[in-house]
């Protein structure tokens, strides 16, 4: 039988309203809980020196690292690629993360990209601000999204509603997952880097190429100059994941020689994007400021994800969205 383990004392700086906040705190009792102001650097610093968890708005920085109690550390946002150190693991650390509480929203967006490439916008607009009824049989011979071929890479929470959208919108669905698992319904084609399949295998039919794989060691740069030139003319790119998931300089590069035919991309290498950056011109590409639309529940799955967890750390079980050393990034820090 597997013994429980104890928590003592919590530190919280996350953003919920009084309800959330109570909800974690009866997730922890019979816990000492001490919510504040991520801001409050003081009172944060002396909480760490107790906590044994801790619930953060941010990532895990060296003084969080540093603590001398921490076991488990929860970050309330879905990419933890900042906080994927060796560190970490060295240390034994367990991190998790809010992985899932836009999954759909974030799948829309990837949407919402698509379909305006399908509608062609810019130029639909610029016609009904001009009055112009002409070009109804040139839009008649575009190609819906029905029939075409979605290629997605990785596949949690948001690669799955992906794939229901694409499903849903009559593609053939393609998807490259790290793990070697069975093939859902909502997929076509299951394709697993653990059994051998590539990145380069995945793309090269593509109408639409989603990225919603974690960045890691191995996904930095996972599309660069190759695989865009294996890519269709016609095809487009849509980054959901993080930027650097991207070789950007080789995007640009692609996107100015016709290469691929354009692309939607709601994160970048750097965050802002550069004012200098010519993606911003580009007539073939759409930018969103790495912001997407929120689901009514958003901070709801955050604390449920936070509360289940609670449970399955006393009980000694697997953590949900808990960070693995396959999680590993160390390229793209300064």
């Amino acid at each position: 039988m597997t013994s429980r383990r104890e928590i003592h004392r919590v530190l919280a700086t996350v953003d919920f309203d009084d309800e959330g906040i109570e909800q974690l705190r009866r997730a922890f009792e019979p816990a000492s809980f001490t919510h504040v102001s991520k801001h409050d650097t003081d009172a944060v610093s002396a909480l760490l020196g107790e906590a044994d968890v801790a619930v953060l708005a941010g990532d895990l920085g060296d003084e969080v690292l540093a603590a001398p109690h921490l076991k488990w550390v929860h970050c309330d946002h879905a990419g933890l690629n900042d906080s994927a150190r060796q560190d970490v693991f060295d240390r034994g650390l367990i991190v998790t993360g809010s992985a899932g509480r836009s999954g759909g929203a974030l799948a829309q967006h990837a949407f919402f990209f698509a379909l305006n490439f399908v509608y062609d916008i810019r130029s639909t607009l610029a016609k009904q601000s001009a009055h112009d009824w002409s070009g109804g049989e040139e839009f008649r011979n575009r190609q819906s999204l029905w029939g075409q071929n979605l290629t997605i890479v990785g596949f949690g929470h948001t690669g799955k509603a992906m794939a229901a959208l694409g499903r849903a919108s009559g593609m053939h669905v393609t998807v490259l997952t790290r793990s070697d698992t069975p093939k859902p319904a909502d997929v076509d084609v299951l394709l697993s880097t653990d059994a051998g399949d590539t990145v380069d295998a995945a793309v090269r039919d593509a109408d639409f190429v989603m990225l919603a794989t974690n960045l890691t060691d191995v996904s930095f740069h996972m599309i660069a100059a190759p695989q865009l030139r294996l890519m269709k003319k016609t095809a487009v790119i849509i980054n959901m994941s993080r930027g650097a998931v991207i070789d950007e300089p080789a995007l640009v590069t692609a996107l100015q020689n016709g290469e691929i035919a354009g692309a939607g991309l709601d994160v970048f290498e750097r965050e802002p994007l550069p004012e200098s950056s010519p993606l911003w011109d580009m007539p073939n590409v759409f930018i969103t400021p790495h912001a997407t639309p929120k689901l009514p529940d958003k901070t709801q799955r955050s604390i449920d994800t936070i509360v289940a967890n609670a449970e399955r750390y006393r009980r000694n079980e697997p953590l949900l969205n808990a960070l693995s050393p396959r999680d590993l990034f160390t390229k793209g820090r300064s």
